[in-house]
């Protein structure tokens, strides 16, 4: 690794808690949805209407709330009452308001790398959402550069070291996902620390254990620190 100029820290349940939240909405939701079908049948009619939606909406709160309603008016045979949407629309509104919560030890490892590497953030989901969250976490002045993708994919990796002008094996991807922040960069070249996080998404889930010359695990984030001296 000592090739190594940027590191990319993904953000949602690597630098800040994320999917606990989407986790309670959806406690909500099989509450709310209980005269209708049982909440061992929601959940998994929500994510089908998530991956059908993907290509439209793409990743966040605010996609999510869509498929939500969507899901939840199929679910009544279109009888879902005003009040249940309202209460919905509110559900989404107040996960989008929910204060940063930064993850143990987030602080003390960008600080330990700053000044040695660029340090940037590149995540998906929505742009004002990823935005507002970046500036109320305190972290902001740490990074040099901010990615917000629509998608994280071989393509986007590809462009985004085009624009930071470095060649793959000098780009480390920190991260929780396999499938976004890990199997991407390693399959252009770069190296890539995965950091796993007690929940995810299952749309982030992946099969098969990754073997790749440059790929670690650690448990926490500070543990990077070892790697990189």
């Amino acid at each position: 690794m000592d090739k190594i100029k940027v590191i990319g820290f993904d953000a949602d349940d690597t630098l800040w808690v994320n999917e606990i939240y989407f986790r309670e909405t959806e406690e909500k939701l099989c509450r709310l949805l209980a005269p209708y079908r049982e909440a061992e049948q929601i959940i998994p009619e929500l994510y089908h209407t998530e991956m059908q939606n993907m290509h439209l909406y793409g990743y966040g709160i605010k996609a999510f709330i869509l498929s939500v309603l969507e899901t939840a008016i199929r679910i009544s045979d279109g009888k879902l009452p005003g009040t249940l949407i309202q209460e919905i629309i509110l559900m989404g509104k107040e996960q989008l308001s929910r204060p940063v919560e930064l993850l143990d030890g987030v602080e003390d490892t960008l600080n330990a790398l700053f000044g040695k590497y660029k340090l940037i953030v590149v995540t998906k989901g929505d742009l004002l959402d990823q935005e507002k969250k970046l500036r109320e976490s305190g972290l902001e002045h740490l990074f040099h550069h901010v990615e917000i993708m629509s998608n994280k994919n071989e393509g986007t990796y590809h462009k985004l070291l085009n624009h930071l002008d470095i060649i793959p094996e000098e780009f480390l991807m920190v991260g929780n996902s396999l499938r976004s922040d890990i199997l991407p960069p390693l399959a252009l070249g770069c190296h890539a620390i995965h950091v796993p996080y007690p929940i995810i998404w299952e749309h982030e889930k992946v099969d098969e254990p990754v073997i790749h010359p440059h790929f670690r695990t650690v448990d926490t984030l500070w543990d990077i620190i070892s790697l990189l001296n």
